[in-house]
């Protein structure tokens, strides 16, 4: 039965531009209003894949007004007139729901390829191994410093939580343990008589 219906819709399969999870595509879908016909883009990143064949389909995700918007696409669909790849990148998974959890910016950052790899290009002199070596380093300096500094942030704020907590706690122990001390002596001769 599988291959009959793999023979019948071989026809019915688009050739569209190769694209992967985690690329950034635009999604140029026929949308009819009445008698008119326009071209709509949905343009985000692809965060999964699924089925085979003419069922092959795959989800987009954008942020539009702070809101995070999905939809599917059936890849061989009529409606898809064609479907741009905006950006390419590397990702180690077959689906990055992770963005959902995400908010603002960092909703849409996936590992994107250096544009040496996206061209093709590979550094093959010594200047330009050392330029990309330069190139790296300081980026992974930069994000160690971002790292240490939230890390220095985040104690300096707890440190600051905890002793406020402290005065807090002792200035209502303080108030406090005196009527509670009576009360218990009170509660204690009341229970004698």
């Amino acid at each position: 039965m599988k291959q009959i219906l793999r023979e019948i819709t071989q026809s019915q399969l688009k050739q569209r531009e190769a694209f992967k999870v985690g690329d950034g595509v635009k999604v140029h879908t026929k949308v009819r209003e009445g008698d008119k016909e326009r071209i709509q883009i949905f343009k985000g990143v692809v965060i999964a894949m699924r089925g085979t064949g003419i069922e092959e389909s795959f989800t987009v995700r954008r942020i539009a007004s702070g809101v995070g918007v999905e939809r599917v696409f059936p890849l061989h669909s009529p409606n898809i007139e064609k479907i741009e790849l905006d950006r390419e990148s590397v990702v180690g998974r077959a689906r990055i729901y992770y963005l959902r959890d995400r908010v603002g910016k960092e909703a849409t950052k996936v590992n994107e390829k250096r544009l040496l790899e996206v061209m093709g290009v590979t550094a093959e002199t010594p200047e330009e191994k050392a330029a990309v070596e330069a190139q790296a380093k300081t980026k992974a300096e930069e994000s160690a410093k971002l790292k240490v500094a939230k890390e220095q942030k985040k104690a300096a704020d707890k440190t600051a939580r905890a002793e406020k907590k402290a005065a807090k706690v002792s200035a209502s122990t303080k108030s406090d343990k005196k009527p509670a001390k009576a009360e218990k002596a009170d509660k204690k001769a009341v229970a004698k008589k």
